[in-house]
């Protein structure tokens, strides 16, 4: 599977891509969202693993209109906030949090797996235009 690893300077960013390479993702590095948005179009990832404070200190709405970033998940990762200290409720899209210097191979996998399992359904992002009823609609 391919993943796109997103930091906030290339260190990190090269630091993911190595991490989740080792566990068997074909992993390509970006920094920042522009970096991501243009890489994205290119890579065509099914995963997404993000720093954390990336997806915390920026409005998303750019992320989840863009047609690869928001229809793929997202797991963002920390080195610094444990799982319970991240609070992404408010963000779609998010499959998961990973806490990176108490994580083992196994959990990751299991993370991994789950987030990139199909859903049965979704939820619709705010940002985007809401459904136009069709004539087969029932009342």
């Amino acid at each position: 599977m391919r993943a796109l690893c997103i930091g906030r300077h290339p260190y990190l960013s090269d630091h993911l891509a190595r991490f989740f390479a080792d566990l068997g993702l074909e992993t390509t590095a970006v920094v920042g969202f522009e970096d991501a948005a243009r890489v994205a179009d290119m890579v065509r990832p099914g995963l997404v693993l993000c720093d954390y404070d990336l997806l915390t200190t920026r409005p998303l709405e750019a992320w989840e209109r863009h047609p690869v970033l928001g229809s793929v998940p997202t797991i963002a990762v920390s080195l610094t906030r444990r799982t319970q200290e991240m609070s992404l409720l408010d963000v779609n899209g998010i499959a998961g949090c990973l806490y990176l210097p108490t994580l083992h191979r196994d959990d990751t996998r299991r993370v991994l797996g789950a987030a990139c399992t199909p859903p049965s359904f979704s939820l619709r992002s705010p940002f985007l235009a809401p459904a136009r009823p069709t004539s087969q609609s029932r009342p």
